[in-house]
């Protein structure tokens, strides 16, 4: 059995924001050698998080708007007595959720058709980290 470890970068531009790692994690995957296996992609942070959806605007635009209406930003938080402003954050990495584990078939991600993985910050504008940890064959 082979392991392989890989770390992206994330910085994004605005406070929340969702950006596609598809490419990113399939390189991984590549550089991994691994034929047969799965392939964990964890965001490395408690106000972010991973999914796997559709690539297309609307569709994102719809989320971020559900999870504004389940974990609105600027409520009376009581994560916000710690004198953090993030209480949204935390509460929109759990309904996301921090990780996707993902199919290795014949060296590549085995995706379906319209499937793309998604790295969604909900506290950015400083350096993240999202881990890409792959074993198999």
């Amino acid at each position: 059995m082979r392991a392989h470890t890989d770390y992206l970068t994330m910085n994004t531009k605005q406070r929340r924001e969702i950006v596609r790692i598809t490419g990113d994690v399939a390189r991984a995957v590549g550089a991994s050698g691994v034929q047969e296996g799965l392939c964990l992609v964890s965001a490395m942070h408690i106000t972010a998080g991973v999914y796997v959806n559709d690539d297309e605007r609307g569709f994102r635009s719809d989320l971020m708007a559900m999870l504004e209406e389940i974990a609105p930003l600027g409520a009376d938080y009581e994560h916000h007595k710690t004198g953090e402003d993030n209480g949204d954050a935390h509460l929109k990495n759990i309904l996301v959720g921090h990780q996707v584990v993902l199919p290795i078939t014949k060296g590549e991600l085995d995706l379906g058709p319209w499937q793309q993985v998604f790295y969604a910050e909900f506290d950015g504008q400083r350096r993240k980290r999202v881990i890409v940890k792959i074993i198999g064959e």
